[in-house]
Formats: C-alpha cells, structure tokens, sequence
C-alpha cells in the first residue's frame, strides 16, 4: 500500500510529530496514524511503540475536541464508539454470500477439476489456493474511498449490520483509494479472526476476573460481532482477513483495473488498498496435482498458524472462466473448500441419555467423560438412532475415539474393545417413549423410533423452540431456556400462546427486568410480519427445511393454498419430490394442523407470500434466463440481483420461464423462447430498469 518514499515521509512526519506535539495538522496526523495501524495491524512490522502511538493518539483526541467540525469518519478516533448497539438492523447484501462446496481427499479435488474442465471445455485450469480461515464471516460495502456499512453472513441473503463493531477492528481501514482505481462502490468479503494469542490473552483476562473462559478462537470472534458494546469488541483484539470482491461499479468513463482479472490479482489490489488479504499466503498452480499436493503437505503445518484455519479454498484463478461456470443456487462451481482430517481424542462413554425431538423422533446422546479437542470441550454426543450404536458396538463404559467431524460436528469413530474390562454393559434402547411413555413405533423405511403421542410434553416444547428459532419466526430473546421457564410455569403451553404471554407476569420473574420484557415483547410483535417461508419452515412440517419452504411460499400466495394442492402438483414445484410432497400432504389433511395456522392467522400472523427478505420483492415469483453476453453486469451478478428480490433462475427455456434477458450473441435459447408466446424477451438494458 506504501512505497518507499511515502514510508520514509510518514517516518520523517511522525518523528517531527513526537518532537513538537503542539504544532500538528490534522490531516497529516489522521494520515500518519492510519500509517501506523497499517504497520502494526496489518503486516506486522511496527515502526514505533505503543507509547508513541498513543501519545500521538491523544493528540488527535484533543484537536478533534476542539473543532468537533473537523472529526472525519475515516477518522481513527471514530472506531471506538461512545454508545451501545441497542439492537443490530438487517441490511441485504448487493450479492448473496454463498456457501463452499467441501471437499475431503484427492478424489473429490480431481472430480471438481473434471466437472471445471468439462464445463469450461478446457484441458487444464490455473487455480489460486488460499487458507480457509476459522471465523466468522463479514460483508464490507465502501462508497466513495469510505466504509459505509458492515454486516454479518446472516442468512446469505442479508445480515445485521456490524458496521460500528467492525470499526473496532484496526487492520480493516476505514477509507480505501477505490477513487485512484476508478471504483465508485465495493462489496467484499473476508474472515474475522482472532489469533491464538489473542484468545488466550483475553482467556487469561476472563481467569483473572473469575469469569468462565471463552470456549474456541472461532465462536470468541463470532460472538463479539455481535456484542452491543464496541469497547468490548475493541477489547477482544480480532484481526480480519479480506478475501473476495462480490461486487463492485465504476465511475463513469472509467475502465475495468487488470488486477481484476483473476482472484490472484483481486487479492493483490485488496492488499494495495491497505486490506490484510492473503496475499502472501496464497499459491497459484497451473494444474491440481499441484493443489492436492499442496493440500497434503499444508495440513502439516496447520498447528504452526499463528490463527486457526479448517481447510484450504481452492479458486479458479480467471474471473472471465468463473463467471463461465457460474454457481448453483447453493455453491459456486468455480470455488470448493479442501476440509482438513478431523482431529480425534479417545474419552469414556458415561452414560447415554434419550431425548424426544419435535417430530417425536429419539435420539440416544452419548455422555463422555470431558475431553478437549481441536480447542473444544466435548461432553456430549449423538448417536442418531439404534442402529448406530448396534453397528459401532457401543456399550457403556466404552473407550471410544471421538473426531470433529470438518473440525465442527463430534462424533463417534469407533468403540477401542481391546481395552474392554468386562465390565461394560449393552446399551438397551427404550420400548416407550422416556417422556411419556407412550410406545415408540418405527417405519419400515426408517432407522428411527417415534413416539407418536401428540400431546408428549417433550414433542410440544420442542416444536415451540424451532417456531421461535433464529431460521424460523426469529423472535430474539426467547431462547429455549425461557421457553422451558414459561412451560413449566404454566405461562406457555402451545404455539399460539407465545403470542398471548401475560407480560406482567413475566414482568415479576426473576432475570426479567423492564427492558428485557420491552424486547421480547416487541421481538414477539415483529414476528408478526416475518416472510411466509419462515412461518411454513416454524411449523415443523416434516423434510420441509428453509429452502424447501422458501420454494413452496414463492408458489403460493396464502398459506391455506396448500390445504388445496395435490401431491402432484405439490412435485411440480423444483425441488419437492415425492417425499417431501406426501409429508405436506399429510400435515394439511390434519383438521388440528388448519385450526393451528388460523389460530395464529387471528392473532396477527403474516399469511401470505410478500417476499419480505428480498430487497424489495419486485420480482417475487418470476423466472428469469440469461443468455449471450451481458456487457454491464456480471452474469453472476445479475443472476444474484434476480434471486435476492424473490425471483428464481432456471436452467433452460421451458414454459415456466417469465424473462429472458438477452446479451450479445444470442443463441438458441432466443429462439426458443420467441416460440413461447408467455416468455417475455427483453435486453440488459430493460433488466436493470426492471430490478430497480
């Protein structure tokens, strides 16, 4: 980012500063101060101590005091700010944040090359290798050389906005020279990260207060994004590493900077414009047998990382050649994340514990004896049905190997029956169910056992939690634990009664102050107009997960529209098969399942399919298809326009289409279409009118 003769300048300027702190400009010092944290937070290489530093600090502290008018926003006074984050605002991202395809051996990394070439039609593939860091992922918006807003992932399609938390963090500039490149605005993306130093400092800080200890690195730097006071945030240390440019539109006249060409590149320009990207970590490699060569040896060297990583994320370096591929509406086809061996230890299954999900279904968790792995303490395990623990032998009192399954999920390997005593004993699964009692039955085409009682105490407070469940209804401030409280008080004791708590009860209860009955009250109300696919999702409805229930609301308009679908018709929709069609069926043939869902329709629940998550919804329900070259946009970006305002992108020409967006040299999909009277062909031009 600095040459040499900026570097000797800003050294010859701070060390005038230090010698005559009462004769600094303000300009000059905000310049050399963002120097400094670049040196300090950024490459690692100090150039003065932390003395000096805050002595200059200070200094800036008092001129910004006396002319209030002066303070900037790139300011470095204005990272730390002075109130709490009430509550954090969803913003959506200018491109949704789409999830890596994994990948765990040389088997999967050479299908992946096969499938790049082979769309590609191309007989070999430069590809860019970075690490895969292990964090919490950011999305960063910069207008104009400032940083305008920060949000976390969220659900892909919009996060909280973090943008005063993000501040805290001084290896992310607060203004970049995007002007100097011909850029009006940039969406990135990166990583925040807190260092194995880092944790443990601020563990030793948590052991001096007597306050419980954080538990990984990862889940330290993904809660702080989120705590409500920036200090705190400040107090943790992060770092951030920025590693993608999603998005990005010039400035009249100007043209495309070559740096952006290839991911390489775009690594590069981050690194210029003063971003901590992994720059000096990546690897090009014109084939794979040299990237699953490099994955093998890397995974060595793993534990030597100042920061934690999972992985290594292999790229397709030529933008031109990802923007080819294109993505699915999952995953990128020109991107997949190499995941590193799970880290085993051996520990005691204790005892096993069966528990009643809300379907019914039981699942046996295993009890351990307590053991650290991969910077994790696990105590508990599932063993997901009977014939888990029949197939893996697992008895009680067992010595069994223990992995984090893609360093996440633990799970079991495998009982050690060499150390067997004699003494352990076969784990008998139960014949009725362990809350009630009632009989648990199996179908055929199932490994699990259900119990089947409706009114199972278990089965009902299980299904209130997923209806208030951050991918449901999201009412914040009722997790599970006051759900449990309110039921066992007899304040709550079905789904619609979470909207008819009695809050001067709560009120009285221990731990519930006026402003946390306030929040949860007005969480409780706002959920009142959340989109229709969270209400289909919060319902429980067997097989139907978020995706499945946002493609069913986008082919509705009022909930009960289901009560009136077939089977086959409900398999007309992408992605619902026979299945998933049968088990919707069967929730809306049950008389108690409608008087639910009017239940909650009477109370104030939004019914009906209004897009509330796109960005304005303009396009809720309508099919789109590009063809040819798109000379404005990215396809990919457009594609990615369409779905976060409600529409859906198809593969082919067919009669469900609604737009055909046509680029340069058109091909057969144009013609196709124009024999389909319903299909609607219109330019890139008219599109970018369309989604304003």
């Amino acid at each position: 980012m600095y040459n040499k003769e900026q570097i000797q300048g800003l050294e010859a300027v701070t060390k005038d500063f230090l010698k005559n702190p009462h004769h600094i400009e303000l300009t000059a010092l905000k310049q050399v101060l963002q120097f400094h944290e670049y040196q300090y937070y950024v490459i690692a290489h100090p150039l003065i101590s932390d003395f000096e530093y805050d002595q200059l600090y200070q200094q800036l502290l008092q001129i910004e005091a006396a002319n209030p008018s002066l303070i900037s926003a790139d300011s470095p006074s204005q990272r730390v700010g002075n109130s709490l984050n009430n509550q954090f605002e969803t913003h959506p991202h200018l491109v949704p944040m789409l999830s890596l395809e994994n990948s765990y051996d040389a088997d999967d990394l050479n299908d992946f090359d096969r499938k790049a070439k082979e769309g590609a039609q191309l007989d070999n593939i430069n590809y860019c290798v970075e690490p895969k860091f292990d964090g919490a992922s950011i999305s960063l918006v910069y207008e104009n050389d400032m940083l305008v807003r920060a949000c976390t992932r969220g659900d892909g399609v919009a996060g909280e906005e973090i943008t005063q938390n993000i501040k805290q963090i001084r290896s992310i500039p607060l203004s970049i020279p995007l002007s100097s490149y011909g850029i009006q605005q940039m969406e990135i993306r990166g990583e925040v990260i807190m260092s194995k130093k880092s944790f443990d400092d601020f563990n030793q800080k948590l052991l001096a207060k007597q306050l419980p200890t954080l538990a990984n690195p990862r889940n330290a730097a993904a809660g702080s994004l989120r705590m409500k006071d920036p200090k705190e945030v400040a107090d943790r240390n992060l770092d951030a590493f920025i590693y993608h440019i999603s998005f990005y539109t010039l400035h009249a006249g100007a043209s495309t900077p070559d740096l952006l060409k290839t991911h390489s590149g775009s690594l590069e320009l981050l690194w210029n414009m003063g971003f901590r990207s992994p720059q000096k970590e990546k690897k090009l490699f014109p084939h794979i047998e040299g990237v699953i060569q490099f994955c093998k040896d890397f995974e060595l060297e793993r534990d030597h990382l100042p920061y934690e990583i999972d992985g290594l994320v292999i790229k397709i370096n030529d933008f031109a050649l990802q923007e080819k591929l294109g993505m699915t509406s999952h995953h990128p086809r020109w991107a997949i994340a190499y995941k590193f061996k799970a880290r085993q230890a051996t520990t005691i299954l204790e005892n096993v514990e069966f528990q009643v999900g809300r379907t019914g279904a039981v699942t046996p968790v295993a009890k351990l004896q307590p053991v650290a792995i991969g910077g994790v303490t696990v105590s508990s395990i599932s063993m997901h049905n009977e014939e888990y623990i029949k197939e893996k032998d697992l008895r009680l009192g067992d010595t069994v190997i223990i992995e984090r399954a893609g360093d996440v999920i633990p799970q079991i390997v495998q009982s050690i029956s060499s150390l067997r005593k004699g003494t352990e004993k076969i784990i008998a699964f139960p014949s009725t169910c362990p809350v009630c009692d009632y009989p648990l039955e199996k179908e055929e085409t199932e490994a699990v056992w259900r119990c089947n009682n409706p009114i199972c105490t278990a089965q009902v407070v299980e299904r209130m939690i997923h209806f208030v469940s951050k991918d449901a209804m999201d009412i914040k401030s009722f997790g599970d634990a006051n759900i449990r409280k309110f039921y066992e008080l007899g304040l709550l004791k079905n789904i619609p009664q979470i909207y008819q708590l009695d809050f001067s009860v709560i009120g009285k209860l221990e731990g519930f102050g006026k402003k946390s009955v306030d929040n949860l009250q007005a969480a409780i109300e706002a959920s009142k107009q959340q989109p229709l696919y969270r209400l289909i999702y919060a319902l429980g409805i067997r097989f139907v997960g978020e995706t499945t229930a946002k493609t069913i609301a986008s082919q509705i308009h009022h909930i009960l529209d289901l009560v009136q679908l077939t089977e086959e018709q409900l398999q007309s929709f992408e992605d619902v098969g026979v299945k998933v069609a049968k088990s919707i069926r069967h929730y809306f043939n049950d008389e108690k399942n409608i008087q639910l869902i009017k239940e909650l329709a009477a109370l104030g629940l939004n019914m009906i399919q209004t897009n509330a998550t796109a960005v304005d919804g303009n396009l809720s329900g309508l099919n789109f298809l590009f063809t040819g070259t798109l000379t404005q946009l990215k396809r990919s970006d457009a594609e990615s326009m369409v779905e976060a305002r409600g529409g859906h992108i198809l593969s082919g020409v067919s009669s469900k289409l609604n737009y055909l967006v046509v680029g340069e040299d058109a091909g057969s999909k144009l013609e196709k279409a124009k024999k389909i009277a319903s299909i609607k062909i219109i330019t890139e031009a008219e599109f970018i009118e369309l989604i304003k």
